[in-house]
């Protein structure tokens, strides 16, 4: 495999704080299964804080940024069984990597982190050979 991406974001969870107050800002930047699981999570700020710093991740891991309309509700975080995040590839994304990158093929490699103040993301792309 090629690492064809790397991108990594942190962010002060008080900014996310401040925005969570804004009905606005979490239907704009998080997907509805997102906004449902948020429901079943005490530490609102940290879950949301976290899921946006892997979207700002992942749009640097593309080079691209938030261009080309895409938009952080494209970008989807999940929790497998064992709580391991994962980003759940739809149609748009896999299409816009392929275009972007000029691959069919791709693994995507998620790892998120925080403490009371920080949330932490970081993102590889890899092409499969």
């Amino acid at each position: 495999m090629k690492t064809i991406g790397i991108g990594v974001d942190i962010i002060d969870n008080s900014r996310i704080k401040s925005l969570l107050k804004k009905k606005n800002f979490i239907n704009r930047t998080f997907s509805k299964k997102e906004i449902f699981t948020s429901k079943k999570i005490s530490n609102k700020t940290n879950f949301f804080s976290k899921r946006f710093a892997a979207k700002e991740a992942f749009a640097k891991a593309l080079g691209t940024g938030f261009r080309y309309r895409l938009n952080f509700r494209d970008i989807e975080i999940r929790n497998d069984n064992l709580g391991k995040p994962y980003y759940s590839i739809n149609t748009k994304i896999k299409q816009f990597i392929k275009k972007k990158k000029k691959i069919n093929r791709f693994d995507l490699f998620l790892s998120i982190s925080d403490e009371r103040d920080y949330s932490v993301a970081f993102t590889i792309i890899q092409k499969i050979s």
